[in-house]
C-alpha cells in the first residue's frame, strides 16, 4: 500500500477515512529534523552547510515510516501547503534516504490540498508533483538566519547583560515595537481641552443633543476651549441666545463587508472579540483544519475558490433571502507582493454548516469556527445601506453654532450576520437616530436634561471644576485630556508587524509567544507591557546592533527571502552578505566591559530614567539618602535604577522613571521600622525595613490579586501604611483549636484560606474562603465550623471542580479534560492524569499535545513495574528465573 505522510495524527485519521484501506497514512508529528543547538550547526566557512539532527522524539516516527516502506515502494508526502510543509517533506525525504529506506526504485511524490475534504484529498492524489526546491531553499535561508542571529547574538547578551535570555531576528524587532510604544506613553504630556454639548427639544417635544462646533463666528478647533474659563464663557454664550435649525442634510451611505480571513486578520479579530492570543487562535484553527472543517489556516491570501464563492452565495440566499445576495460575486485582491503561503483565504469547507451544526465540544474551536463562518458569508453579502443626517443649529447673530448627527440603517446587508471589530475604539460622533427636525424651526433648551450627566462627571472626577453646567441644566461642558498612544494588544501588534512587513503570517504567533516566554513582555488585560529586561535588551540592541533591529532592514530581508522562494535569488549569496556584516558587528562588542555597556545604556535611557523633578532638584540624586547618584544597574531579573552608595543605601526602583507605577515608595513607619512599597520580579509588594546582615529577608507581602487584576482598593497607587501593615500581619493567627493546634488565615496562590493541623494528623487541612476580606475578619467559631465540614467530607471540593477545558474525545474513547490541580493544571483521561509543562497554558494546549502527554504518562507506569520485576533475578541466570517462578 502506498505510504502517505502528514504532520499530525489527527490529520492522518481524517485523511485515512477518505483514502480507505488502499493507503497507509502515517504522521511525522511535525518537523523530524532540526539544527542541534551547538556551535557549527551552520558552517559559515563552507558555504553555510547545515548539519541536521533527527530529534529523539521523532526517531520512532521516522522508523515507523521506514518500516511501512519495506512493503511498498511508493511514498506520498502530503504535508501542509506552505513553506514549512514543504520543508517537512524535504526533511522526511532526506532522513529516509540517509537511513536507506528510500531506494532507487522508491517513487517519491509531493501532494498538497488546501482543505481536508474527500474531494480535495482525492484531487490532490491525482496531481502529484516534486518537492518545490525554491520553497525549501527559502526555508533553509530563514532557518540559517535565525540560527546565526540567535546563536551568535544571544551569548553577547548573556555576557554583557545579566538576566537577558536571548535575541532573535524577528522577535527583537517585535520587542522594539512594544518598548518604543511604552517610551512614547511615558514621554507623553496630556493636553487639556473642553467639549460642550446642549440638550435641545423640537416643537413636537422630541429631545436630541447637539455639540458646540462654532463660537464667536468661527469654527472651533479641538483645543480652542483650553481651560475652565473658556468653557464657562462658551456655556454662557449658548444659554444667552435663542437657537434655531439652520440646515438639515440627509445623505445616503454604504458600508461594504470586510475581506475574508487570512492568518493575520484572523488573529486580530480573535483577539478583539474573544481576547484569544495568537498562539491559542492558531492552535484552535489547526484543529479545525485537521478535522476538515476549514481550509488551511496559514495563508496571506484573501481570494476564494470559484466553487466556494458559489456555495457561499447559495448559503446566503437560503438563510437570508435573495435580497442579501449581490448581483455579482465580490472579488478581493491579494495585497501581498509575493505570497508564499497557501493562496486561498481561511473559510469553512462546507458553507451550509454553522457552528451549531458541527456540534464542536471545544469552546475555542466552536467560537473560532463561528467567527470564520460568519466572516465568510458576510464577505459575499450585499452592502449595508445607511442614511446619515447632519443638523446645523445656530443663533441669529451667528455667534454660536451647534451640530447634531445621527445615523439610521435602511438595509442591514452583511451586518445581519457579522461586523468587524475595531481596535482602541473612540467615541463616535454618530448618536443613532435623530427625531424629526425641520429646517428653520426653533430649537429650545431641554431644561434639566444634563443634570444627571453632570452628577456623573463630578462623581467620576471628584471635583466640580471638571464639569461646567448652565443655569437651567441644559448645557454641559466637560473637561478632557488627550490620551497617549494605546499599548499594543496582540491584535494591534500583528497588524503593525504586517504593515511594516516584519515576519510572515505563520511566524506571528510564535514570535509573540517567545517574547512573553522570555519574560521580556507581560500581558495584562490583553495589553502588552515591556518588562525591565525587555527594555534593557532593546536599548542594547539599538546602540550596538541598530541595523539588525531596524524595521526597514528586517522588512527588506523578508523581501529577499521571498525572492529566494520565487526562484529569483540564490540563498547562499543572501546568507554570505548578511554574515559578512553581522559577524563584524559581533566582533566589535567582544571587548566591551559590562560597565561600558551600562554607561552607554544609562546615557541613552537618561530622559526616561531621570526626568525633571517638580522641585527642580537634580533628578540623579538619590531621593532616599540625598547623597548618592542614581545609576542604571542589571541583575538576573532585569534592569533597575539604584543608588551609587550601595550597600549603605539600598534605594532601587524600576527603570520606568520617577513616579512610575511600582516605584519604590516609603509608606511610613511602624515600631521604628520603615514600611516600603516595592516592585519585584513577581509584581509589587510591601516590606518591613531593609535587609541587614542579621535579617537578610525582612517580612514581605504581595499585593492581593484575583484573575490577574488587583483586588479593588488594593492597587499599588492606592496603597497606604494601614493597608501595608494589614498585609504584613499574614499569616494571621485566629486562635487555638478546641482539639489542639493553631488555626491561621493566610493569602495563597488561589486566594484566601484557613489552615489547621491536629496533633495526630499527618498534614494540615486547608479550607478556601469565598471572600478576600474574610482572611482578616473570620473568627474562631466560624473557622472551626468550616474545618469540621471539610474533615467530614474531604472529597467535596474535588468533586465540585469543573474542567478548565473540554478537549474532546480520545481516539480510544473517553473524554479528555484539562483540570486545575493542587500543583497546577493537568490533562485527565480516564485514570491517567498528566501534568502540563510549565511553558504550556491550558488555553493553548492542543489535542496533539494532550494525546502525547497522555501517551507518555501511560508508558511511565508499566515501565517502573517492569524494571522492578527484572531487578530481582540479576544475580541468577535467565534459565533459572522461570523455574523459580513455577516453584
Amino acid at each position: 500500500m502506498p505510504v502517505v505522510v502528514v504532520e499530525s495524527p489527527a490529520k492522518a485519521k481524517t485523511i485515512n477515512k477518505y483514502l480507505g484501506s488502499d493507503y497507509t497514512v502515517l504522521a511525522s508529528y511535525g518537523h523530524v529534523r532540526d539544527l542541534p543547538p551547538k556551535d557549527g550547526s551552520v558552517d559559515t566557512d563552507h558555504e553555510f552547510e547545515m548539519k541536521w539532527e533527527v530529534a529523539n522524539d521523532s526517531r520512532k516516527h521516522v522508523a515507523a515510516i521506514a518500516e511501512a516502506l519495506k512493503s511498498d515502494d511508493t511514498l506520498i508526502l502530503a504535508t501542509d501547503p506552505d513553506r514549512e510543509g514543504e520543508a517537512i517533506s524535504w526533511h522526511l525525504k532526506e532522513a529516509l534516504t540517509k537511513r536507506r529506506s528510500i531506494k532507487k526504485t522508491t517513487h517519491v511524490s509531493r501532494v498538497t490540498f488546501n482543505a481536508i475534504t474527500k474531494q480535495a484529498v482525492t484531487e490532490a492524489m491525482q496531481n502529484p508533483r516534486d518537492i518545490d526546491a525554491p520553497l525549501v531553499e527559502a526555508y533553509l535561508a530563514r532557518r540559517a538566519l535565525d540560527y546565526l542571529v540567535g546563536f551568535n547574538l544571544s551569548p553577547v547578551l548573556w555576557r554583557k547583560l545579566p538576566g537577558a535570555r536571548s535575541a532573535g531576528r524577528v522577535q527583537s524587532v517585535c520587542l522594539r515595537l512594544i518598548v518604543e510604544r511604552e517610551m512614547e506613553i511615558e514621554a507623553f504630556n496630556p493636553r487639556e481641552y473642553w467639549q460642550v454639548k446642549t440638550a435641545l427639544v423640537t416643537p413636537r417635544g422630541q429631545s436630541f443633543e447637539a455639540r458646540l462646533v462654532g463660537l464667536a463666528g468661527k469654527k472651533l478647533d479641538r483645543y480652542d476651549l483650553a481651560n475652565v474659563t473658556d468653557a464657562e464663557m462658551a456655556v454662557s454664550a449658548i444659554e444667552k441666545r435663542a437657537l434655531k435649525v439652520t440646515s438639515v442634510e440627509a445623505k445616503p451611505a454604504a458600508r461594504n463587508p470586510s475581506a475574508p480571513f487570512m492568518t493575520s486578520t484572523l488573529q486580530q479579530e480573535a483577539s478583539r472579540k474573544f481576547g484569544m492570543g495568537a498562539k491559542a487562535t492558531m492552535n484552535a484553527a489547526q484543529r479545525l483544519y485537521e478535522a476538515g472543517h476549514i481550509t488551511y489556516m496559514r495563508t496571506d491570501g484573501i481570494d476564494m475558490a470559484p466553487e466556494a464563492v458559489q456555495a457561499c452565495r447559495a448559503a446566503i440566499k437560503d438563510r437570508f433571502g435573495a435580497k442579501y445576495v449581490p448581483d455579482a460575486p465580490r472579488v478581493y485582491k491579494n495585497k501581498a507582493k509575493n505570497a508564499q503561503e497557501a493562496h486561498e483565504c481561511i473559510r469553512p469547507t462546507d458553507m451550509t454548516k454553522d457552528a451549531e451544526a458541527l456540534r464542536l465540544t471545544d469552546a475555542d474551536q466552536r467560537r473560532l469556527y463561528d467567527l470564520i463562518w460568519k466572516r465568510t458569508l458576510a464577505c459575499q453579502m450585499e452592502a449595508a445601506r445607511l442614511e446619515r443626517t447632519t443638523v446645523e443649529i445656530g443663533s441669529d447673530d451667528g455667534q454660536v453654532g451647534l451640530r447634531a448627527t445621527g445615523q439610521v440603517v435602511l438595509f442591514d446587508g452583511f451586518m445581519a450576520v457579522y461586523e468587524e471589530g475595531r481596535d482602541d475604539v473612540v467615541a463616535d460622533d454618530d448618536d443613532g437616530r435623530l427625531p424629526q427636525i425641520m429646517n428653520g424651526e426653533p430649537a429650545k433648551f431641554d431644561g434639566g436634561a444634563m443634570k444627571a450627566e453632570h452628577a456623573k462627571q463630578v462623581e467620576k472626577t471628584g471635583a466640580t471644576k471638571n464639569a461646567v453646567m448652565s443655569g437651567d441644566s441644559a448645557t454641559l461642558a466637560t473637561q478632557s485630556f488627550t490620551n497617549p498612544p494605546p499599548r499594543y494588544t496582540e491584535a494591534t501588534l500583528v497588524k503593525k508587524m504586517e504593515e511594516l512587513g516584519i515576519g510572515r503570517p505563520s511566524t506571528y504567533a510564535s514570535v509573540i509567544t517567545t517574547i512573553q516566554d522570555r519574560e521580556y513582555v507581560r500581558k495584562e488585560q490583553n495589553r502588552l507591557f515591556p518588562e525591565d529586561k525587555g527594555r534593557i535588551v532593546t536599548i542594547f540592541l539599538l546602540n550596538f546592533f541598530k541595523r539588525y533591529v531596524e524595521y526597514d532592514f528586517t522588512a527588506a530581508l523578508e523581501d529577499e527571502l521571498d525572492q529566494v522562494s520565487a526562484g529569483e535569488s540564490d540563498y547562499k549569496e543572501l546568507l554570505a552578505r548578511f554574515w559578512r556584516d553581522f559577524s563584524a558587528a559581533i566582533a566589535e562588542t567582544s571587548d566591551l566591559r559590562i560597565s561600558e555597556v551600562l554607561d552607554v545604556l544609562d546615557e541613552a535611557l537618561a530622559p526616561q530614567l531621570y526626568p525633571p523633578r517638580e522641585d527642580g532638584s537634580d533628578p540623579r540624586v538619590c531621593p532616599k539618602c540625598g547623597q548618592g547618584r542614581l545609576h542604571l544597574k542589571t541583575s538576573r531579573t532585569g534592569g533597575f535604577v539604584g543608588c551609587g552608595n550601595y550597600p549603605e543605601c539600598t534605594y532601587t526602583r524600576p527603570i520606568a522613571g520617577e513616579g512610575a507605577d511600582g516605584e519604590e515608595k516609603l509608606l511610613g513607619h511602624d515600631e521604628g521600622d520603615e514600611i516600603w512599597l516595592k516592585a519585584g520580579r513577581f509584581g509589587p509588594y510591601v516590606q518591613r525595613g531593609e535587609p541587614t546582615p542579621e535579617n537578610k529577608k525582612p517580612p514581605r507581602a504581595s499585593l492581593p490579586k484575583k484573575g490577574g487584576a488587583y483586588l479593588p482598593g488594593w492597587e499599588p497607587e492606592g496603597m497606604t501604611l494601614d493597608k501595608a501593615l494589614t498585609l504584613l500581619t499574614m499569616p494571621r493567627e485566629i486562635g487555638m483549636h478546641p482539639d489542639g493546634g493553631v488555626v491561621s488565615a493566610n493569602l495563597g496562590r488561589f486566594g484566601p484560606y484557613i489552615m489547621h493541623q491536629m496533633p495526630d494528623e499527618e498534614k494540615p487541612v486547608y479550607v478556601n474562603l469565598k471572600e478576600f476580606q474574610e482572611v482578616f475578619e473570620i473568627g474562631m467559631n466560624h473557622a472551626v465550623e468550616l474545618l469540621a465540614q471539610k474533615r467530614a467530607n474531604p472529597g467535596r471540593g474535588r468533586q465540585a471542580v469543573k474542567a478548565l477545558r473540554e478537549m474532546g474525545d480520545h481516539p480510544d474513547g473517553g473524554k479528555i479534560q484539562v483540570m486545575e490541580g493542587r500543583y497546577g493544571p493537568y490533562v485527565k483521561w480516564e485514570k491517567v492524569n498528566a501534568t502540563l509543562p510549565k511553558d504550556v497554558e491550558p488555553a493553548d494546549l492542543s489535542m496533539e499535545q494532550a494525546l502525547a502527554l497522555i501517551a507518555e504518562k501511560s508508558k511511565k507506569k508499566p515501565a517502573k513495574k517492569a524494571a522492578a520485576k527484572k531487578a530481582a533475578p540479576k544475580s541468577t541466570t535467565a534459565k533459572k528465573a522461570p523455574a523459580k517462578k513455577k516453584a
